[in-house]
Formats: structure tokens, C-alpha cells, sequence
């Protein structure tokens, strides 16, 4: 592994400056393009999509738990499968508390084709606390372009309510568009190696369920690893 050069402090501040303006120049290009994204049009939903969940039979409006505001995270789940897929597992292990989503008078669910007691074991077993619901036996997944005659793909959905219960389609995001919502990424970038993806076939080869990782640093169980009270050898 060849390091960077080491350098005084006063150095390295002269180069992180540098760096820092470039960082500014992204960071106004994305407010730009956030303020861009929320002068779009917008779809009414007029197609009475149900939804499975465990308090029984709802509709989109219903997912809103009276919120202005609802996002759909599309979990790739299909009818038989027994586990979801490694990437929407990673989207969904970084949504962090729904509170600060309702907060700002947004609702945060995750939507799959399948029955709902397809994923239910594979929910318990990841731990997740956010609303999983089943669009089973409708349009939902084949019209928001999340299930095709090729399987399931992976994307998030962004809708609004208004007073008198219309339901409009404000935005999606697909494929690449998704990693914005693996936070561990945005961690990792911060680091001298980064995401570590350069000798991979596929960025993606590396991608696990949270609890199938062999790497023991993975588990908890590297040199020097924080276990709460102490640092353990």
C-alpha cells in the first residue's frame, strides 16, 4: 500500500483549503439540483393501488399515516424469494430513526411485491424497524418501473397529499441514482482508501446482508475493536 506523503501540519491545512473550494462548488451544484428537483411537475395518482400490511388492507393515502408527505423505499422482494437483496438492504440499514423523517411531516415505508409473510422472517432477522408493506396482486411495482419481465429492481418513490385527499407522484430514483442512500458510503469517501471498489469486477462484489459478512472486522471482532466498555485485543 503506498501512503500519501506525510507532511506539517501547516501543509497539509494549505492543501485541505485547496481541496475544501472544489468540495464548496459540489456542494452548491447539489442544492442546485435539490431545488431543481422540487420545481418538477407532478403525477396525480388516480389508480386505487391497495396495499398488505400487518394492520390489514390500505391504501397509498393510508401508507401517509396523515402526514403531508410519503417516500417508498422499493424493496426487491418477489413473490417466493426468502431474502432481499444485499444493495436494498444496505439503502435500508442506513434510513437511521423515522423520527426526524416525521419530523418534517414525511413518512417512510418500504413496498414489495410479495405477500407479506414471504418477508416477514427475513424482516425479524434484519432487525428493521420501518413500516414493510406488500403491493401483491396489483399494478404499484409495474407502474413506479420496480418490477419488470426481468425481476425486481431496486428505486425510492417521493409522493404528496393535498387537503382533499389527492395523492400526486412527485419523483423517482433508480439504479445508481440509489447510492446517495448508503450513508456508509458518504463515511467511507472521507477515508484514504475510500470505498476500496477499484480492483473489483463490479462495485457491488463486495455487497452483503449486514449478518453474512466472513470478514470477522465485519462482526465486531477485529484488533482493538470497541466493545462498549473497553478496547479488546
Amino acid at each position: 500500500m503506498k501512503l500519501p506523503p506525510v507532511v506539517s501540519r501547516e501543509e497539509w491545512l494549505l492543501a485541505r483549503k485547496e481541496l475544501l473550494e472544489k468540495e464548496k462548488e459540489v456542494t452548491r451544484a447539489r442544492d442546485e439540483i435539490a431545488a431543481e428537483r422540487r420545481r418538477l411537475p407532478m403525477v396525480e395518482v388516480d389508480k386505487p393501488y391497495t396495499f398488505e400490511t400487518p394492520q390489514g388492507t390500505r391504501t397509498l393515502l393510508d401508507l401517509f399515516e396523515g402526514r403531508r408527505q410519503l417516500i417508498v423505499r422499493h424493496m426487491m422482494f418477489a413473490p417466493g424469494d426468502t431474502r432481499g437483496c444485499p444493495g436494498c438492504s444496505m439503502q435500508v440499514d442506513s434510513v437511521g430513526a423515522l423520527q426526524h423523517y416525521w419530523a418534517r411531516d414525511t413518512t417512510f415505508v418500504m413496498v414489495s411485491r410479495a405477500p407479506l409473510a414471504d418477508f416477514a422472517a427475513f424482516n425479524t432477522r434484519m432487525g428493521w424497524d420501518i413500516p414493510w408493506y406488500s403491493s401483491f396482486g396489483t399494478d404499484f411495482n409495474y407502474d413506479y418501473e420496480v418490477t419488470s419481465e426481468h425481476g425486481e429492481s431496486p428505486g425510492v418513490s417521493a409522493f404528496i397529499r393535498d387537503d382533499d385527499g389527492g395523492v400526486y407522484h412527485t419523483y423517482s430514483i433508480y439504479d445508481r441514482g440509489g447510492e446517495i442512500f448508503k450513508n456508509f458510503y458518504n463515511y467511507l469517501d472521507i477515508t484514504f482508501l475510500g470505498r476500496q471498489e477499484d480492483e473489483l469486477e463490479h462495485p457491488w462484489d463486495w455487497w452483503r446482508l449486514k449478518d453474512e459478512y466472513e470478514d470477522p472486522n465485519a462482526l465486531g471482532a477485529g484488533d482493538n475493536h470497541w466493545n462498549g466498555t473497553r478496547f479488546s485485543s
